[in-house]
Formats: C-alpha cells, structure tokens, sequence
C-alpha cells in the first residue's frame, strides 16, 4: 500500500514539506484512540530470537532507525509503533538552530537516494529533553553534535554541554563528526582532535554512577589509514563502538537530474560502500567493538549483508523513506526464518 498508493502521492511534493506533513499525520492519527494497536500488532515483530545484547544494552530487535528523522525527538514514540527497535534522535546541539538556507534536501529517485544540506537544524538539546523525561522502555540514542556558530577549537565544549544535559533520558550516544553539511566539521575527525573529544567524553562517562555507551559515528569517505586511525583511536579511548557510515559527498554513477547538489548523499548509492567499511572495520580490529551499519538498506537482503560484514544492529532512513515501514517488518521476519 505505501509504495503503491502513498508514496507516489507524496513524491509529488517537496521532501521537506512532506516530512513535516508525514510527522504531523503520523502524530495525529497515533492520538485517535487504538490505532497505536493497530499498528504495532500490523508491523512489530516480536520474538526472542530477535533480541540482541550489544553494548550492555538489550534491543528488542535488531533494526532502528536512524538519527536525522526525528531531531527533536517529536514522534520516537509513534515511529517505535512502526516496529523499530530503537530509535536515534539529534544531530542535538547545545543552542536552537535553524539549519541551512532552504532548499536543502532532494530525492533523487532515479536512484533511490536522498541529498540533503540540512546543517542540524534542531531546536536545541533542552527543548529535546522536555519530550525525553515520558519516554518510558524505548531504547532512544542521542546523536549529538556542535553548533554551526562554535569553532573547532571550542566544539569540545558543545558536546560536553550536550553529553551532561541529555545523559539521564537517553540509552546510548553517538558522537557526530562526520556530516558534511556544518562547515569544517569533518576536521574533527582527524586523529588528534578525535582522540581530545572521545577522552573528554569519556572522563565525563566515568563521573557517572552507571556509564553509558558512547559510539562514534564516521564518514564513508575516509581512506583505510583513516579507517586504521579510528580503530586505533576506539581502543584508545576505550568507546563502545561505531556506526558506520554517515552519509558521503561522493557522486558517483548517479544518474538523477539532483545528482549535482551540495551536501549528503543517503541512499542505494550507498549500500556498497557503507559495507565496505563496516567489513574492513570489522576484520581489522578483529571484532574488537560492535558497529551499528548504516546505508542503502532497501531490502532485507541489503540488512543480511550489512549483519555479515560484521554489523551488531542496522538502521534505515532513506531506505525507510523509499519502502516505507513494510521494511522494518521485512527484515526482522527475515532474521527469523535464518534463526
């Protein structure tokens, strides 16, 4: 029904119009009284062979959606009723933002893909939390990132400021240096300030009564000395693990009319790649942490591949955007029959 009936309607429409719209319908029809059952008896998968244990954290299922969708943490709540395992929300920054000038996201349907130049726009990390305090067993991570306006040299204060103010309310985070879309942010990922942000973050984690999981999300652009430098950079500071990837400034083989515009390519362009990485971290750390897989998951075939390669947990976006949430339940019934 979703790609037959929905998604062409919706297609006909600016994409960050539509998100908005979808957002909006979404929150409205889960209020009217048991369609919150509906849909979870429609699409939740429930079983014990799909639990999963990474992380000291136990997911319900292995498949979660992706940070990006919901920033400001409006509707976790209505999209686990989809069927998700776990929900990410941010990029969070410490002060509201608007983002990048509009237009800034693109379909690319020619190839299954999105573009997107959004630049964190979020309503800060405080308005967040308001949303955060009810937010009862749902596993919920938090992507947390820097303010366009902070220089490099301060970034580290920002996400400090993220980390101590959002650590009661959420699972698991996930350091964000990696978007293409705030200038000079990728610098960040450079082995020395890297190494400066995790150890930072870390010192704070140990302050706590109990530590929570601290992930690095990373580029599928870098090099494998680079990919080599996170490994060694992980171990160092001892995180609990990697998503990889992040969306990529590549363009190439596309063939739709948006190839060209600026910022983050998602999508089935990214399915080869993000595995690669995954496969190369995987093999040559020696599986010494967990990666969470992220990129061009259209089918429950793109998900086995990404879980081969090496991969704990998977997430969709532009997957769940394209094949609507059909997919959560495709994967998970596929992990099944395999268990």
């Amino acid at each position: 029904m979703y790609k037959q009936l929905i998604r062409p309607l919706l297609f006909k429409f600016d994409p960050e119009k539509v998100h908005h719209f979808s957002f909006s319908s979404l929150k409205v029809i889960n209020k009217i009284p048991g369609v919150s059952s509906l849909l979870r008896n429609r699409f939740v998968v429930n079983h014990p062979n799909l639990e999963r244990e990474v992380f000291g954290i136990k997911f319900p299922n292995p498949v979660g959606l992706a940070a990006g969708f919901d920033k400001d943490a409006k509707l976790y709540k209505e999209l686990h009723n989809l069927g998700f395992g776990f929900i990410e929300i941010g990029t969070l920054t410490p002060k509201p933002q608007e983002g990048n000038p509009k237009k800034r996201l693109f379909r690319l349907k020619e190839d299954q893909a999105i573009i997107n130049r959004m630049g964190f726009n979020n309503r800060g990390v405080k308005d967040a939390i308001e949303r955060l305090k009810s937010k009862g067993n749902i596993i919920v991570g938090g992507n947390i990132g820097k303010n366009k306006v902070t220089p490099n040299e301060k970034a580290l204060n920002d996400y400090l400021i993220n980390f101590e103010l959002l650590f009661p309310y959420v699972d698991y985070f996930v350091v964000n240096v990696s978007s293409p879309n705030t200038p000079n942010l990728r610098e960040l990922q450079e082995k020395e300030p890297l190494t400066k942000l995790l150890n930072a973050l870390q010192q704070e984690n140990k302050k706590q009564p109990k530590p929570k999981p601290i992930l690095l999300k990373i580029a599928p652009d870098l090099t494998d000395e680079q990919l080599d430098d996170i490994i060694d950079i992980i171990k160092e500071t001892k995180l609990n693990g990697i998503i990889a990837t992040n969306t990529t400034i590549s363009r190439d083989g596309l063939q739709s009319q948006n190839k060209n515009e600026m910022g983050g390519l998602s999508g089935k362009p990214l399915t080869h790649r993000s595995t690669e990485v995954i496969k190369y971290l995987h093999q040559k750390s020696k599986a010494a942490f967990p990666i969470i897989g992220v990129g061009g998951i259209h089918s429950p075939e793109d998900a086995f591949e990404k879980f081969e390669a090496g991969a704990s947990l998977v997430q969709l976006y532009t997957g769940f955007v394209y094949e609507g949430p059909q997919l959560i339940k495709a994967i998970n019934e596929a992990l099944l029959k395999v268990s």
